[in-house]
């Protein structure tokens, strides 16, 4: 009987290593084999058969002494993978939290659990370029993490840990991926003047082939000094389109082993609620534009307040009762500021219906999961809907936290379902009519928002519009959902509307044909000149999976 690979029960994803029988070749200090057959999402929406005995998990390892020896000794380790599972003829993937909806992050061979990698430090001055101290900033804006390290552990090294107290410049609705997993699918955000996770991501170290890994930076922001690429004893690479290329990659780059992430003095999100939002003119343009003159009456504070500068714009709306020009019928508005951190601030807590302050559209949802738990319904959900939504969103005073305390931990608690669609802010009013309209025809079994995220360079970053609108759509996965994800996606079609898709979220309806549509054939054709560039053929052939053969990143 197969091994199960995750815990659902459990606050994290835990992979559990099975007994196996002793092999005669000892594993490397720091690898051990755990016996899948089988790989399940932490959302229960797919489930696909690994090799047996090509899965492991791979650990700090034990002899050296000092993070600087285990860590190069973790470098070798992901080298002696790739050359186990090129000799042994299948394919590897690198495994964090269990978070994407969609498979592009495994693989019909074997699974790589990395979530115990979580060496961190702050780097030194002699560790940073001297281009980039030029420019003002020091090794104090810097942090270097192991791919396994998830958002939460993160925030708290640095929010919580740190002597120098710093926050991330972003962050998903949940912190629960790893930083890798994070990057390496385009979570997003809502920081409309910051960019997506991955736009805070200076450098990667990158193990791309059995007796190779290399150090990548942009050759327009140098940030690594000549000593820090002889402490990783890695070859450095500096180039603007292989980091774009390989920043936005779903594992199919090599393992990455760090990351070096850019951060910031730690600050304090501000967070207000209005239920009471007319869908008028004055709403439009500011969805529209990002153009909050006409907006600023029903906005808590000015866009760029002195102290506060707004950080967060979002409408979540209930798709069950939307109507323009109601006030009854309007929508929610959530907004962040950004405010100088201070020691005193209220802690931000769970109301009595159970929702933490600002809870997002999935929240709902897997409320409504564990209301309805095996008598679940399509024609029951709206109605849930529409109760939940006032309960999860309805106005009330400021909450203040960290961004670490702002977007926490979501549990997984059922097969939620969930489609994010990035379109350029000035189509976003058009695409919220179109999807009410699909909404009158098919009753959607969830709730919609939009989120604005400043446009990426990552060649095959979702959030590619300069300023990008970002329509969740979160609900249970059902037959009748993904039947109105198609059907919303084929209405954006006929009407001729841009728009691209989260890589780890239902996205069903891509072909090469499509891809290549959303960002362009030059754009496509770099991404796949420098993954073979960077990985011979014999290691792509170990980061390929069957989805991005499908979709035609694969040749």
């Amino acid at each position: 009987m197969p091994c199960s690979l995750i815990d659902i029960h459990s606050k994290f994803i835990i992979l559990k290593p099975c007994p196996v029988p002793k092999k005669k070749t000892a594993l490397p200090d720091g690898l051990e084999k755990i016996d899948l057959t089988e790989f399940k999402n932490g959302h229960l929406n797919f489930k696909c058969t690994l090799k047996k005995g090509a899965s492991f998990k791979i650990t700090i390892p034990n002899s050296p002494v000092g993070s600087p020896a285990k860590y190069h000794a973790t470098t070798k380790n992901f080298m002696w993978l790739i050359r186990h599972a090129i000799d042994n003829n299948f394919s590897l993937r690198p495994v964090g939290n269990a978070w994407s909806f969609t498979e592009i992050a495994v693989c019909d061979g074997g699974v790589v659990d990395t979530k115990s990698l979580r060496l961190s430090f702050a780097l030194r001055n002699s560790f940073v370029a001297p281009e980039y101290l030029a420019t003002g900033k020091t090794a104090a804006d810097l942090f270097f993490a192991q791919c396994g390290m998830s958002i939460l552990q993160l925030n708290e090294k640095l929010e919580v840990e740190a002597t120098n107290k710093r926050s991330i410049k972003a962050s998903g609705a949940s912190n629960g991926q790893s930083i890798a997993g994070a990057t390496s699918t385009g979570t997003h955000g809502s920081a409309f003047r910051v960019g997506a996770v991955h736009d805070s991501i200076v450098g990667l170290h990158i193990v791309v082939g059995p007796a190779r890994h290399v150090w990548l930076e942009k050759k327009s922001n140098p940030v690594a000094s000549a000593e820090f690429i002889q402490w990783l004893g890695a070859e450095k690479i500096s180039d603007d389109d292989m980091f774009n290329s390989a920043v936005v990659s779903f594992g199919s780059f090599g393992f990455i082993h760090g990351v070096l992430i850019e951060t910031e003095p730690i600050y304090l999100l501000e967070e207000q609620r209005a239920d009471d939002v007319t869908y008028d003119d004055a709403l439009i343009k500011a969805m529209n534009n990002l153009d909050f003159t006409d907006l600023a009456i029903k906005l808590p504070y000015p866009p760029d307040g002195q102290d506060k500068q707004l950080y967060h714009f979002e409408i979540l709306i209930n798709p069950h009762q939307f109507e323009p020009n109601n006030k009854t019928k309007g929508v929610y508005l959530k907004t962040m500021y950004k405010i100088p951190y201070r020691a005193d601030y209220p802690k931000r807590e769970t109301d009595s219906n159970g929702f933490t302050y600002g809870e997002n559209t999935l929240g709902v949802v897997q409320t409504i999961i564990d209301t309805l738990g095996s008598n679940l319904s399509d024609l029951l959900v709206p109605a849930l809907v529409n109760k939940l939504f006032p309960l999860a969103f309805k106005a009330s005073g400021d909450a203040t936290g960290t961004i670490g305390e702002t977007f926490n931990n979501t549990k997984f608690r059922g097969k939620a379902g969930s489609a994010a669609i990035g379109i350029d802010s000035k189509d976003t009013s058009r695409v919220l009519e179109i999807v009410a309209k699909v909404n009158k025809q098919m009753a959607f079994p969830g709730g919609l928002a939009l989120r604005y995220v400043k446009g990426t360079s990552a060649l095959l970053g979702f959030t590619r519009f300069e300023k990008t609108c970002i329509l969740e759509l979160d609900g249970v996965d059902s037959g009748l959902s993904r039947k109105f994800y198609q059907a919303v996606w084929d209405k954006l079609d006929q009407e001729n509307i841009p728009y691209t898709l989260h890589w780890g979220k239902f996205n069903f309806n891509l072909t090469p044909e499509k891809i290549r549509e959303m960002y362009g054939d030059a754009k496509v054709d770099k991404w796949i000149e420098c993954r073979h560039s960077l990985l011979d053929e014999q290691t792509r052939k170990v980061f390929c999976n069957k989805i991005m053969g499908k979709w035609g990143l694969d040749v």
